[in-house]
């Protein structure tokens, strides 16, 4: 049975009082978000000790943490900014198994120098790519030697952005320490929005056996063509928790958009049965509704 889950970043208290706001809503599974903007973070990243007395406070309120959130701009084109981003990263995977999870997550990054979502012509580039896998590779070896998964979520906008991208990525690092979240959402674009049901199979064709934690958000054309810049909801959360899209599409909690949720979460039980699927984009208010709404997607197919 798959089950459903949530982003603690989502309910903006401490640790304690999130745990308790996603159990009381009747979650199973959490993604753990580090606040980096609080001090005790901000250079030093997260400590084992610290990890496991998190891990303890979760597991108080039966409520697993099945991945640990890892987003920055891995390939930021500043070097020295890129470095302090990745040490941060690198924290989180040396101490992921503390927390009670080896998956630890990052979308592959943008050259953009003014937004961590924006494309840049650079992101397709055969150099660009080379030094992206470059710095894949060295966080799967951080992986490797903390017995951790380091797990990459495609987007369409950074280096990794397509399934054939993804597709050579993992053809490159053929290792048991990288691995794939999938959210279908973020590879459809305004060419191929309408061919739902074909991307979605062909995502499960191609890249299903190197999944490890699926998520749950929406997808849909923007409603305004004037509003072609980087969108964000006011929920006082990280940047990337309030991230809702650049240019043609917008991306909002399940239900919102044009996603097929019965063959999505249909794909997914056949090949990972038990996987937990984690919402996403959604401000505490929205929690609600959207976990009805997988619920019912998940009756609808038969899951």
């Amino acid at each position: 049975m798959l089950t459903v889950g949530i982003f603690t970043g989502i309910y903006q208290y401490d640790h304690e009082e999130a745990a308790s706001r996603a159990r009381a809503h009747g979650f199973g599974a959490v993604q753990f978000d580090l606040d980096f903007t609080k001090p005790e973070y901000a250079e030093n990243g997260l400590s084992e000790a610290e990890a496991k007395r998190i891990k303890e406070i979760y597991r108080s309120h039966d409520l697993p943490i099945v991945s640990v959130s890892g987003y920055t701009n891995i390939i930021h084109p500043d070097l020295a900014e890129r470095e302090r981003r990745l040490e941060r990263l690198r924290g989180l995977i040396r101490n992921g198994r503390a927390l009670g999870t080896p998956y630890v997550i990052s979308e592959t990054g943008t050259y953009n120098l003014e937004s961590d979502w924006a494309p840049d012509p650079a992101n397709f580039t055969e150099a660009r790519y080379n030094e992206t896998l470059d710095v894949i590779g060295g966080l799967v070896e951080v992986a490797a030697a903390h017995d951790a998964v380091f797990c990459v979520e495609t987007y369409v906008n950074n280096v990794i952005g397509t399934i054939d991208a993804t597709l050579r990525l993992f053809r490159d690092i053929n290792s048991p320490h990288l691995g794939l979240v999938m959210d279908p959402t973020n590879y459809f674009e305004d060419h191929n929005l309408d061919d739902m049901d074909g991307v979605l199979t062909r995502l499960f064709d191609e890249l299903g056996s190197y999944v490890k934690i699926a998520h749950a958000k929406d997808v849909a054309r923007v409603s305004d063509s004037a509003d072609s810049g980087e969108k964000h909801a006011d929920t006082g959360a990280a940047e990337y928790l309030s991230f809702r899209g650049v240019g043609a599409m917008e991306l909002g909690g399940p239900g919102s958009g044009a996603l097929n949720y019965p063959l999505f979460l249909s794909l997914l039980s056949k090949q990972h049965p038990n996987m937990p699927v984690i919402i996403e984009h959604v401000s505490e208010d929205e929690v609600p509704a959207a976990k009805d709404f997988v619920y019912k997607a998940l009756a609808e197919a038969g899951v």
